[in-house]
């Protein structure tokens, strides 16, 4: 499992969380909402320093993980963030 973020979903996160290097975006599992791949959990992004990183990538300084207790969730497949022109969001895929 890898995370793969795009330049202009990077611009995106670093400009909405007021992100600088050396900082942390979590994604994280939720109990609700929907996803392609985990029937009633969706997925949850937080800035917050990692206690047990499952997986990572950093990015212009700033790395993104996922804990090892949420790596269940992703069930083999890549996290794939894009960017969403028209409606000025992050869109997710998996791979």
């Amino acid at each position: 499992m890898e995370i793969k973020l795009t330049d202009r979903a990077a611009e995106w996160f670093e400009s909405e969380m007021s992100l600088h290097s050396g900082d942390f975006v979590r994604f994280y599992v939720r109990y609700g909402g929907s996803s392609p791949i985990q029937q009633g959990f969706s997925l949850g992004v937080n800035k917050e320093e990692p206690m047990d990183p499952g997986i990572e990538m950093k990015k212009n300084g700033i790395t993104y993980f996922v804990e090892t207790r949420d790596v269940w969730y992703f069930d083999q497949y890549d996290l794939i963030v894009d960017y969403d022109e028209k409606q000025d969001e992050p869109i997710y895929d998996y791979k």
